[in-house]
């Protein structure tokens, strides 16, 4: 199949030091460029963000600051990427959410208007989610293929949870999944403690505001402190605790921030 095309599309993805669109920056971009007439350009850059990129995400794309220390900026490659773009539909996987906010954050940063009112975008992950839905009567048409009568009463919804994961345990069981290492392992299992470990992301709260990092410290997961120690800024700066616990943030948050500060305080006295 060959897509019909009016003008060309770019198929992109870019590579961040993190997830905030404001702060964060790109260190690998690729174009995929389709023309009309079916003609393809592949661009992959390198880029130097000009800022540390955090153990964290290097882990997870494998770029380290040694591999973009002599790569040029986004400044010195806009020019180039801009035109590269122009005149030209966009497409990738959950570039609305992510790519295309923080893409015109580079541009707009050096002065280049980047715009997308004249252009058709194309996220392919929409497409997926919507086409192939996640509710839970979709699983259970998809794992045991009945339809499931009563959705959305308690008791129908916890029934069948139960019999999803007996299905899926059925199915996936014997399945390999290859992990970012290469290494293949087989993560469903028919064991309490191995689902716990392959579907149950731990944070140090139950939202996500305080996670632990590579070496097992709590650390703040949003704001100005974002990937700094919560005793660390809870020494520094003693009025974020304040902050916090006047702020909007859920009571579990603030438990456990209460928790790291009183442990904080105790370690100091002995």
């Amino acid at each position: 199949m060959k897509l019909k095309l009016k003008r060309p599309i770019i198929f992109f993805d870019l590579e961040t030091t993190g997830t905030d669109i404001c702060k964060d920056r790109i260190v690998e971009i690729s174009m995929l460029k389709i023309k009309p007439d079916g003609e393809e350009i592949l661009k992959t850059k390198k880029v130097n963000p000009t800022i540390p990129i955090p153990l964290e995400s290097s882990l997870i794309h494998h770029i380290y600051d040694e591999d973009v220390q002599d790569c040029p900026t986004f400044q010195q490659l806009a020019r180039e990427f801009d035109q590269f773009m122009k005149g030209c539909d966009l497409g990738g996987y959950n570039l609305i959410r992510f790519d295309i906010p923080l893409l015109a954050e580079e541009f707009l940063r050096v002065n280049i208007d980047f715009d997308i009112e004249n252009r058709h975008i194309v996220d392919v992950c929409r497409v997926f989610h919507q086409m192939e839905q996640r509710t839970l009567s979709a699983a259970y048409k998809f794992y045991l293929n009945e339809k499931l009568d009563n959705a959305h009463s308690a008791e129908a919804d916890t029934v069948a949870t139960y019999k999803i994961l007996m299905a899926q345990l059925d199915r996936y069981e014997s399945t390999p999944l290859e992990t970012k290492e290469g290494v293949e392992e087989f993560p469903v299992q028919n064991d309490m403690a191995q689902l716990h470990k392959f579907t149950f992301q731990k944070t140090a709260d139950l939202s996500g505001r305080i996670i632990y990092n590579n070496a097992g410290e709590e650390v703040f997961n949003f704001g100005k402190h974002r990937n700094v120690p919560v005793e660390e800024v809870l020494k520094k700066e003693p009025s974020y605790y304040d902050w916090m616990m006047k702020g909007d943030f859920p009571l579990y948050t603030k438990k456990i921030l209460t928790r790291i500060r009183l442990r904080s305080l105790q370690s100091s006295i002995s």
